[in-house]
């Protein structure tokens, strides 16, 4: 069995990837860290495993499950690579530098790193690839819908598909997003990718990608309904990325 930590666990997700280690025959959840204390968690989260505000707990268990804040990821990545400690990253937000933290890292131990852990997403990914491929000329925009309480905008998982639709056409992502239509704009670029953003409620997690042509329109979408599916996908990843050589690893390498 192989023994996990959670990073960021009395965060929503953390909460419900402690839920899905529990379930899971194959984990065990070893240590919950998070930068603070959470009274309404307990001093005892799961199977007598108590809620940490350090990584000195570090060896208890042999890999880290990763849904916090941008900057706590960058340190963890650090810390990671000079343990050889494999890594699920989940958190999204990242700045450049951050982000080359855990590019760096990956040098050095195992790293699975996704905008999104649901298996329906990725999936989807697979289909905006294909019909990006296939709909040459199609005007493209992605939809987000998330929680008021996200506080990245887009998401990690629209800025993604964005860049599938990019790199299958040979275009340059940050030179085609559209963000902001607004005003007198003119007539819309064709090769333009449109990045919109809802923050509506409490929901954990929708995307839409548009593809318009002639007469037709192609709408592919993923709605997540509770959490529990980014969770499972955490968890398989983990399972998955213990073992493995140096090196920075996506959910298709895992569902491959």
């Amino acid at each position: 069995m192989t023994r996990a930590a959670v990073i960021g666990a009395a965060g929503r997700m953390g909460r419900q990837v402690i839920e899905a280690i529990a379930e899971d025959p194959e984990l065990e959840l070893a240590a919950a860290i998070d930068r603070t204390q959470h009274p309404d968690l307990g001093q005892q989260i799961s199977g007598g495993v108590a809620l940490s505000d350090t990584l000195d707990v570090a060896d208890a268990f042999e890999v880290a499950i990763d849904f916090s804040l941008p900057e706590s990821t960058a340190a963890l990545a650090d810390y990671a690579a000079g343990r050889g400690l494999p890594l699920v990253v989940a958190t999204t937000g990242l700045s450049d530098e951050q982000e080359r933290r855990v590019r760096d890292a990956a040098r050095r131990t195992a790293i699975v790193w996704a905008p999104n852990f649901s298996l329906g997403v990725n999936v989807l990914m697979r289909l905006v690839e294909q019909a990006a491929r296939q709909l040459e000329g199609y005007h493209v925009d992605v939809l987000e819908l998330h929680h008021g309480q996200k506080v990245d905008a887009p998401s990690g998982t629209a800025l993604a598909l964005g860049r599938i639709v990019a790199e299958t056409r040979g275009q340059d992502f940050a030179g085609q997003a559209v963000y902001t239509r607004q005003g007198h704009t003119g007539v819309r670029d064709p090769d333009a990718i449109g990045m919109q953003t809802l923050r509506l409620g409490d929901a954990p997690g929708e995307h839409t990608v548009f593809f318009a042509g002639p007469g037709e329109r192609i709408v592919l979408t993923s709605r997540a309904l509770t959490r529990a599916g980014f969770a499972r996908g955490a968890c398989r990843a983990a399972r998955w990325v213990v073992g493995r050589p140096e090196g920075l690893y996506s959910m298709r390498d895992v569902l491959a």
